[in-house]
């Protein structure tokens, strides 16, 4: 299952967070948001499919978020929870822990902010259009 978002880049995005990555509705970004990689994004965790969500609050479901940009690419994974809200109308939330809020996407990611392909994140601060997709699968 899949959702698709789409969003674009800043002048302030630096990719340089080391615990979480975002992707948010706000149509601006200030320097100390050095975890969002997309600004003014389409939709919110808020309004995925019901199916798709309660197939992320699998313990076991792996949870993938790729983010293309002015040909570049770049997918980190995670894994569901049951906890995961998909609540926030805002922003969505990729985490190397398991701390969750409303905004939680994904636990346990293999990468945060700082992780992301260089290229990409670059691509990126300089405005290019974004597209992001959020896959939920079973464990192989």
């Amino acid at each position: 299952m899949t959702e698709v978002v789409h969003a674009r880049g800043h002048e302030h995005v630096s990719g340089r967070h080391a615990s979480t990555f975002e992707i948010t509705t706000d149509d601006y970004l200030t320097p100390a948001g050095d975890c969002i990689l997309a600004i003014d994004a389409d939709r919110a965790p808020a309004d995925f499919d019901p199916d798709f969500v309660e197939a992320c609050r699998d313990a076991d479901a792996v949870v993938t978020v790729t983010i293309e940009a002015d040909g570049h690419a770049d997918s980190v994974t995670g894994r569901g929870d049951p906890d995961l809200e998909f609540a926030s109308e805002r922003s969505a939330v990729g985490r190397t822990s398991e701390y969750v809020d409303e905004r939680t996407v994904m636990l346990e990611a293999d990468v945060a902010a700082e992780g992301f392909d260089r290229d990409l994140v670059a691509a990126l601060a300089e405005g290019a259009d974004a597209r992001v997709t959020f896959t939920v699968s079973s464990p192989e």
